[in-house]
């Protein structure tokens, strides 16, 4: 876990209003990949932030245990599913007993552990053929004003952070561990905002967060600007690519 990992910490809120979610087609690429349903299935949301993912998780019926490091995080958890069970703890070493879960989920945020820890400690705290499930959303790159504003915020803020991780996370975790068969699907979805919610959703990410303010409140009023110029009306059509990893534990 690095400080970047905790960066959005103090923005949890504006994290909270303005990220995206998840479309039910991904909870439905999860089950179909693990031969099973979310439904009264013992999950483990790791790096849950404020419940984004958590919420939906527990919207399909599944008994959800959220873990979660950063205090901001989870305080925002604990204030929008009271009734979810929350444990401060990270991915490389998660405070549960072992074999006590169907999933381990992380959404957007395997990328913030380290594999030779994360990965064992998922099978560890997962039942013989439970699942290990991993997904991003990501600004899809075939749409040019997203890919251009991608671009120039990487361009701005040497603190850009790629999520690198999301389509190699089957080709990481083969190579660790050669008796794992990771499976891969990549799925399409959008959500239509106004421009202030695109903006907090820009600045709730780790690397604008933790750009110092004479950097990142300039980059995010020219992002403003832009959008402005491209969605006059004053709403954005984000368009985003989730890509999904599921890996499943051998039976014992």
């Amino acid at each position: 876990m690095t400080e970047l990992a905790l960066s959005s910490d103090p923005v949890a809120a504006q994290y909270a209003a303005a990220r995206p979610g998840y479309p039910p087609a991904l909870f439905d690429a999860v089950e179909a990949m693990a031969h099973r349903s979310l439904k009264g299935a013992q999950v483990v949301d790791v790096g849950a932030g404020t419940g984004i993912a958590t919420g939906l998780l527990r919207d399909r019926g599944a008994d959800v245990v959220a873990v979660e490091p950063g205090p901001g995080m989870a305080a925002q958890l604990r204030s929008g599913l009271p009734d979810v069970p929350l444990v401060q703890g990270v991915g490389d070493a998660l405070p549960l007993a072992s074999g006590c879960a169907d999933f381990v989920t992380y959404a957007q945020a395997w990328h913030w552990t380290e594999p030779t820890r994360s990965v064992p400690e998922a099978l560890r705290v997962l039942k013989p053929r439970g699942v290990l499930a991993l997904w991003w959303n990501l600004p899809d790159p075939s749409v040019r004003w997203a890919a251009d504003q991608e671009a120039r915020l990487k361009r701005r803020l040497p603190e850009y952070y790629r999520y690198g991780a999301a389509p190699k996370a089957p080709v990481i975790i083969k190579t660790l561990y050669d008796g794992l068969t990771p499976a891969f699907r990549r799925l399409q979805w959008s959500r239509e905002v106004d421009i202030d919610t695109h903006i907090a959703q820009l600045g709730s990410r780790s690397y604008v967060a933790a750009a110092p303010e004479k950097k990142a409140a300039p980059a995010l009023a020219d992002e403003r600007a832009e959008l402005l110029r491209i969605f006059p009306e004053g709403r954005v059509r984000e368009e985003y690519v989730i890509n999904l990893t599921a890996v499943r534990k051998p039976a014992d």
